[in-house]
């Protein structure tokens, strides 16, 4: 038999990792899963209106150790650190995988007025350009709006999904007659159904879209 598939997770906050688990659970169970957590990372990146080259560096070294420890994939799940993983893909000869990636890609494929829940603003600035590059890359005339949600990380911070999740899907009707609309981070996933019920336009949750593209992108490098 051979040996499953190592992918690694890099977690930048604990909040996280339960839907990506999740999502392997049912999509790729055979994989090999490895978390690596780095709270820190997401705690002094709020801290910043840009990402500072000093906590990309940090980024860096954390995605090397991971190909260290024998990665053949790498994830991220926080949608915070954009450029340095850019430049682990380009450094690393495996697969390296934004959070959004796969999101994006699919969202623009069902239409052009996509909306965009986010929980975490400083992360957003960045989603915005990589949203903008995949437009260009695919040649679609897509736009992007973004509700941040007040409040709702810190209460799933504190344990309190249920209000998170209430939170989140509270604000789904803003984006009524979109094409789709996109929960921005791994840690809304959890509030997929709730938006869902909210509201008639299709939701779309990063966990489910990143496991899926990194078992294409692995499956395809073994071929």
């Amino acid at each position: 038999m051979s040996k499953p598939d190592r992918i690694i997770l890099l977690h930048a906050t604990p909040v996280a990792m339960a839907p990506v688990k999740e999502a392997f659970a049912r999509i790729w169970p055979e994989a090999e899963t490895i978390n690596l957590l780095d709270d820190s990372l997401s705690i002094d990146r709020a801290g910043q209106d840009e990402l500072s080259d000093a906590l990309a560096e940090r980024f860096v070294a954390f995605g090397h150790y991971a190909y260290s420890i024998g990665a053949g994939g790498i994830l991220a799940t926080c949608s915070a650190f954009g450029p340095p993983l850019d430049r682990l893909a380009a450094e690393l000869p495996v697969p390296v995988l934004k959070p959004n990636e796969a999101m994006f890609r699919a969202a623009i494929a069902r239409g052009n007025r996509i909306g965009m829940l986010a929980t975490f603003a400083p992360a957003v600035t960045t989603m915005r350009d990589e949203f903008d590059a995949f437009v260009v890359e695919t040649g679609s005339a897509a736009t992007l709006d973004v509700v941040i949600v007040e409040e709702a990380i810190e209460r799933l911070r504190q344990g309190d999904a249920e209000t998170h999740n209430r939170l989140v899907a509270a604000q789904a009707s803003r984006f009524a007659g979109y094409d789709a609309i996109m929960l921005a981070h791994f840690s809304t996933a959890r509030a997929a159904d709730l938006v869902q019920a909210a509201i008639d336009v299709p939701v779309l949750a990063a966990p489910e879209s990143a496991v899926l593209r990194m078992k294409q992108l692995i499956e395809s490098k073994e071929r």
